[in-house]
């Protein structure tokens, strides 16, 4: 901060009486008071012209207020309000060096100007300096009679002032001493004070209860000049730490901070400035209920607002007694017009807080009630009547006597917001009813409908109507009985209840027609489900068995063709039996007219459009593919019967067996007496059989008898060869292995495995490691060229060609290649 600059004085106020805002807030800027918070000190100076104000306050703060030129001779130098900072006091005191009394330059409006100034000192200072000359000390007639009665009349219509400091400072002091001056000084003015008009309930109060008074005196400044100076600087210590507790500020109540001082400055000159000679008192305390009505509901407003108006209108009573009167009636009613126009806001504010007060505490009552399982209808009455008669008294007390302002119109506004929320609230919460009641509704008919349609019979449209009927019997009336609460019409909760039955109908009827998209799948599931798939033994009626698995399906589609919310019968069943079933579609389309074909239609007998799912000639499309899509899965069970009939009919019939036993009795008895002949027809039995395991018998004779003889008597020969052919080479390895064996007889190992060709029939023969050989495989020591040597036949060509599935040989086949 730039202190010279601080110290230079600045124009608050000018001689016209217009505030000078940009001028004041460059100088708050420039002197860093807005900064301060709270913690800075305000002082101003009053007192007769010429009397050496601006000088006392230069010598005294260090400023640069203009003073008097004493050879030009005296005459006003200070024209209105000007303001200043102390240099080098702490904490900031801010300095008003203001227009001197009893100027003759105003003439008549000098007596207007200086109420408005000292009001305005008064209610901004917290310490204001009253500069007197010493020789008006106890005369009637002196100078500073007026002064003080000014500042105390002034003083009157403050609304609860602070307690201000008057520092009495008495200049040019005589031989006297100031302990006989100041007892002078103080009973001139409690006579001063006595004399001055006071409100009732001031009437008897001491002077000490508004003011700090105390006197201090100053040599003359021209004649003394060095001891003026030395008991200024004492008087400055004073000024240090004046807002302490104790200190010379004293009262610090009402202080704005220092940022709202420029502001509040303005806006109490404004209001001093507009009411002339009534001075509108209490502004600081005005502004102060102001301030606190816009932050939220102001207790006891009323009584606050009609008691500042009263003593306002009190005072004007007094001071206007004398004037004609209509002219002071037609003036009182102009300033109670302006009063009540100034304070109105205020009030239209105090009204907007109860409003939202009173609807935020209709909310939290409400819910409280709610929650503790009252009736809808219930808790909103009772919350409702006492919010509004709470938010009604409210108002009441808002109102002042001086004004006939009528609130009506928000209380209105209040009863609609009341009603508004209510709804909000009443639909929210029958919004949450009905939607529990159809989850509940949903949960208990969707899975048990699938189920019913699943295990589709006779008796599953009854099933589902019990199902329908007992859910909705024991949840509408719970339903029914939570809307008791709310107090409604009758026809209004008939209304929901029915809509509610609707939408379980809706439920149903959604997954029928769900289930009806997917009928055909369902279809085929039943049908596969009954008949395939299963092991055909050979002694199962196919047809009869896909005849019920067809009948089934075909009633599953006769339940999902239509909804059937009456017990009154349908011939769908009937009529898609005797059609789709009894006959053939395909020959009925052939053999008869369309007109005559009862699937030719798109509705069903007896059943309304909106119920029919599955049209006639829908379900007769249906079934031509569902019998086109299962036609397949008969046949190949057929075939599978077929099949393993004929694989089960190799063995002779038992009359042939017996029939063979009494026949060939002495041919079997031959060979019982000759065990040769028993050996050579073992030998060749199992020749047969490794040669029927080589040429797959069984596969061969599935494609017919004709065909199978065909191909085994293509294939006997080369298979022969190649089994001959076997033996001979492994015989030849044997030998081999023999002669190896003996030249390392000292180390024995044990041969691997023996290897065969994978196109080799002898690779079907091949046995896992574990397993111990044979004398016969344990001399044959299979070389690596023995795989490789493996001599190619036609059947293994054939087979090249046409691969089949390999069958491995039995123990008996394995005898056979042994020893042959």
């Amino acid at each position: 901060m730039d202190e010279a600059a601080a110290a230079e004085a600045v124009q608050l106020i000018d001689g016209e009486g217009e505030f000078a805002a940009d001028s004041a807030e460059r100088f708050m800027a420039a002197a860093g008071v807005a900064g301060c918070g709270l913690s800075y000190a305000v002082v101003s100076i009053m007192g007769p012209q010429s009397s050496g104000k601006s000088t006392l306050l230069n010598q005294l703060f260090g400023t640069n207020f203009r003073e008097m030129d004493a050879f030009r001779g005296r005459s006003q130098t200070t024209k209105g309000i000007w303001i200043a900072r102390c240099v080098g006091v702490e904490p900031c005191t801010v300095v008003m060096d203001l227009e001197g009394t009893d100027g003759r330059e105003r003439g008549e409006d000098d007596t207007a100007f200086e109420k408005q100034s000292s009001l305005f000192a008064l209610a901004i200072s917290d310490i204001v300096l009253i500069n007197m000359w010493c020789h008006d000390i106890g005369r009637e007639q002196a100078a500073n009679k007026p002064l003080l009665k000014t500042v105390f009349q002034v003083m009157m219509r403050l609304f609860s002032p602070r307690k201000t400091t008057l520092l009495f400072v008495i200049r040019d002091k005589t031989r006297t001493p100031l302990e006989h001056l100041e007892p002078v000084l103080r009973e001139d003015i409690q006579k001063i004070w006595n004399s001055v008009a006071k409100p009732e309930a001031h009437k008897d109060t001491p002077i000490s209860e508004f003011f700090n008074v105390q006197v201090t005196a100053l040599p003359s400044f021209e004649e003394k000049e060095e001891q003026f100076r030395e008991q200024v600087q004492q008087l400055r210590q004073r000024f240090s730490n004046s807002i302490a507790p104790g200190g010379l500020a004293g009262d610090r109540r009402g202080v704005v901070p220092a940022s709202g001082f420029l502001f509040s400055s303005q806006q109490i000159w404004k209001v001093i400035r507009e009411n002339k000679d009534l001075d509108l008192p209490a502004h600081k305390e005005w502004m102060e209920l102001e301030s606190d009505v816009q932050s939220g509901p102001v207790p006891g407003f009323g009584k606050k607002l009609g008691y500042i108006v009263d003593v306002h209108m009190q005072e004007y009573d007094k001071e206007a007694i004398y004037f004609d009167e209509a002219v002071r009636t037609a003036k009182r009613q102009l300033l109670k017009s302006r009063v009540l126009n100034l304070v109105q806001p205020a009030f239209q504010k105090m009204l907007a807080h109860l409003r939202t007060r009173a609807l935020e505490k209709y909310k939290t009552e409400l819910n409280l009630t709610l929650e503790s399982g009252k009736g809808f209808a219930a808790a909103v009455r009772d919350t409702t009547e006492s919010n509004l008669n709470e938010f009604d008294q409210g108002c009441a007390d808002a109102v002042i006597e001086q004004a006939d302002w009528d609130y009506s119109k928000i209380l209105e506004k209040v009863r609609r917001d009341v009603e508004d929320h209510t709804l909000s609230i009443r639909e929210g919460k029958l919004s949450e009813l009905t939607n529990h009641a159809k989850e509940k509704l949903r949960k208990a008919l969707v899975e048990p409908v699938e189920s019913l349609f699943d295990a589709a019979g006779p008796s599953t449209w009854a099933s589902i109507r019990n199902l329908f009927k007992r859910e909705t019997e024991a949840i509408l009336p719970e339903f029914q009985k939570n809307l008791a609460g709310f107090e409604m019409e009758s026809a209004t909760s008939e209304g929901m209840v029915s809509k509610l039955r609707d939408y379980a109908r809706s439920i149903v009827e959604n997954k029928a027609k769900e289930e009806a998209g997917k009928v055909l799948m369902h279809m085929k599931e039943s049908h596969d489900k009954d008949s395939i798939p299963r092991v055909w033994t050979g002694k199962e009626d196919v047809r009869a068995i896909a005849k019920d698995a067809r009948s089934a399906a075909l009633k599953l589609l006769s339940v999902l063709a239509a909804i059937r919310w009456d017990e009154k019968p349908d011939k769908i069943e009937k009529i898609l039996t005797s059609t789709l079933l009894d006959g053939s579609v395909t020959s009925k389309s052939k053999g008869a007219s369309a007109s005559s074909d009862p699937l030719a239609s798109t509705t069903w007998e007896e059943v309304s459009p909106k119920y029919t799912l599955i049209t006639p000639s829908q379900c007769k499309s249906l079934w031509k593919q569902f019998k086109a899509e299962t036609e397949f899965a008969i046949t190949q069970a057929v075939s599978t019967q077929q099949a393993h009939k004929r694989g089960n009919g190799r063995l002779p019939p038992p009359w042939a067996m017996v029939a063979i036993a009494v026949l060939g009795f002495n041919e079997i008895m031959t060979l019982l007496r000759n065990p040769i002949y028993l050996f050579l027809l073992f030998v060749g039995y199992l020749l047969v059989k490794a040669l029927a395991v080589q040429l797959d018998i069984n596969r061969e004779f599935q494609n017919g008898v004709v065909p199978g003889i065909i191909s085994v008597t293509a294939k006997l020969i080369p298979t022969l060869q190649n089994i001959l052919n076997k033996v001979a080479t492994e015989q030849q390895q044997q030998q081999g292995h023999h002669q190896d064996a003996a030249a390392e007889a000292p180390q024995q190992q044990q041969p691997p495995p023996l290897l065969l060709s994978p196109r080799s029939p002898m690779s079907e023969l091949r046995r896992p490691l574990h397993m111990p050989f044979s004398p016969v495989r344990k001399a044959v020591s299979p070389s690596p060229s023995s795989s490789s040597s493996t001599v190619t036949s036609p059947r293994n060509a054939g087979e090249d060609q046409k691969p089949r599935q390999m069958v491995q040989p039995d123990n008996e086949s394995n005898n056979a290649y042994s020893i042959v």
